[in-house]
Formats: C-alpha cells, sequence, structure tokens
C-alpha cells in the first residue's frame, strides 16, 4: 500500500511540474492500518472566490485544529473544501469509554417530547438516543504524538491524490477553455468574409440618402460632413477586432503559463468589451449572427474560468 502511494505521490509532481493548472474541484482519500489504530483522511472541494475549510476531526484533535486549518488551507489555497478525520481505535481501554448523561437525557427527553406530538412509535428512542453525537464517545483528551503523525502522514497522502485530481480537472478545462477562445478568433475571419457586403449595403443607402439631402432646399453641406464623419468612425470596427484577436491570443498563452481563474477571468471581460462594440457597430445581421455565437463562447469562458484556481 505504501509503495503504491509513494508512486502516486512522485507522478503528481511530474505531473504538477508540466501542467501547472488547478481546478478548484477536487477529491482525495487515504487510509492506513497499523496494529493499535485505522485512519481514514477525505479531503473534497468545490469551487468558491474565498478559502472555506470545514473540518470534521475526532475530538482528541481538537488541540492541533488551527495547525491542521493552516496547513491544508496553504496548499489548498481558494474554494470551498472539507476535511474529514476518522481515527479507529483497534484496541479499547474500557475506562475510555465515557457516556454524556446530561446530553443523553436531554436528546431522550427532547425526542420523546416530540414522539408524543406527532403520535409516532416510542420504542426505539433509548436506541436512536444512543447513537447522537457525543452521547458515547471515547476519553482522548490525551494526544497521542505517535498516532498524530499517522494522521499527518495519511493526511499527505490524502492531499496528494486530491491535488492530482485537481490537475487532472484543469487540463480538462484549460482544453475547453482553449477550444472557446479560439472558436471565438475563429468568427473575426467569418465577420471579415462579410464585411465587403456590409460596406456595399451601407454604401447604397448612402446614395440613396444624399440623393434625398441634395434635393432638399434645407440641405446644410457642413453639418452632413460631420454627420458623415461621425458615421464612417462608429461604422469602422478594424481596432475592434485586431484587439479581440489580441485577446484572444494573450488568454491561450496565458493557458500555457501557469494561468490563475482571476487573470482569465480578467481576460474574458477584456474579450467582452470589444465583442459588444462589434455588435453595437455591426449594423448587419450576417455580422450580429457572428457577435452572438462569439458572446454564446464568451459566457462558457467565463463560466468554466471560475473552476479555476
Amino acid at each position: 500500500m505504501k509503495k503504491d502511494y509513494n508512486h502516486c505521490y512522485y507522478l503528481a509532481l511530474i505531473f504538477a511540474s508540466i501542467i501547472m493548472i488547478r481546478s478548484m474541484t477536487g477529491y482525495g482519500m487515504a487510509e492506513k492500518h497499523t496494529e493499535n489504530y485505522s485512519v481514514k483522511v477525505e479531503l473534497r472541494s468545490l469551487n468558491g472566490k474565498f478559502l472555506d475549510l470545514s473540518l470534521r476531526v475526532p475530538r482528541f484533535l481538537m488541540p492541533k485544529e488551527i495547525e491542521i486549518r493552516n496547513t491544508f488551507g496553504k496548499k489548498i489555497e481558494r474554494g470551498s473544501a472539507t476535511l474529514s478525520i476518522n481515527v479507529v481505535k483497534h484496541k479499547t481501554n474500557e475506562n475510555d469509554i465515557q457516556i454524556n448523561e446530561a446530553l443523553a437525557s436531554t436528546y431522550y427527553h427532547k425526542l420523546l417530547d416530540l414522539s408524543k406530538k406527532l403520535g409516532a412509535p416510542e420504542h426505539d428512542i433509548f436506541r436512536i438516543t444512543t447513537t447522537m453525537q457525543d452521547v458515547i464517545y471515547q476519553d482522548d483528551e490525551k494526544l497521542d504524538e505517535d498516532l498524530y503523525s499517522l494522521v499527518k502522514e495519511v493526511g499527505e497522502l490524502a492531499y496528494v491524490e486530491f491535488d492530482a485530481f485537481r490537475l487532472k480537472e484543469g487540463e480538462t478545462l484549460r482544453s475547453l477553455l482553449n477550444d472557446y477562445a479560439e472558436t471565438i478568433a475563429g468568427g473575426i475571419p467569418a465577420i471579415e468574409i462579410l464585411e465587403p457586403i456590409r460596406t456595399e449595403s451601407t454604401k447604397e443607402r448612402l446614395q440613396k440618402n444624399l440623393k434625398q439631402l441634395v434635393e432638399d432646399e434645407s440641405f446644410d453641406k457642413n453639418r452632413f460632413e460631420q454627420e458623415l464623419i461621425y458615421y464612417l468612425e462608429k461604422y469602422d470596427i478594424n481596432e475592434e477586432k485586431h484587439r479581440l484577436k489580441t485577446h484572444c491570443e494573450h488568454f491561450c498563452e496565458a493557458l500555457e503559463n501557469n494561468p490563475k481563474g482571476k487573470t482569465l477571468n480578467f481576460i474574458a471581460q477584456e474579450m467582452g468589451r470589444e465583442i459588444n462594440t462589434l455588435g453595437s457597430k455591426a449594423n448587419h445581421a450576417g455580422i450580429q449572427k457572428e457577435v452572438v455565437a462569439m458572446k454564446e463562447e464568451l459566457e462558457k469562458i467565463k463560466e468554466q474560468a471560475l473552476n479555476l484556481l
């Protein structure tokens, strides 16, 4: 078992050095059995803006809670995570078994009152009471340092598996995000194909309007020139296309260089600005269609980037 975990550990290190991209979604579990104890550690996480680490540990580990929280918090960095540690003693001294009679009495009478109100059977209330948390427990007030060392060892193995999971998920996200960005960039040539049609259509419309204006006795040539210049400036989309292409390239480069979700989201926002401007300047149904397709891919980017560490 130990040999397998060591193998997993070194594979994870190699994997990490190559990819360096992590999802916030992760799961890892490890367990180890000795003559006196069985220790199992599970670590799972989902995406979140900040670190939210929940601990589920035995009573005897309470004095080490801050140390455990700091150790795993630094490694996890960000996300909503749960660390569960379960320890089973194979040899138990009779004097170690304790019953919290006050707590048991409270549970019992509360359940009895509830049973009477609901008209539910009462015969099973005592059994249920004995299963309630902290009613029956082992008196482990003294921390066994050898056991704690074992817990830390198993915890590290669980983290290695957890991190390997995040790396694998991160690679999947990298591939998806790269495809989305390339699809957006691929929309630019499609828009350029439609631009001559857009130009000809606009030219015909301007010629028609110009003819009507010239025939109008109140025609103001200076005002017309000013409005025409303004219109032409709003008409040109070359800068937006260039900036959008640059942002897409920047996004794909970031994916290959130790990316962070926050960085990718920032670039996605810049992409969104250019796409929105293209849409407002389009003035052509075909180009608008391409812009809508770009926006759909951008929403996918924003959604998936939230899952990256």
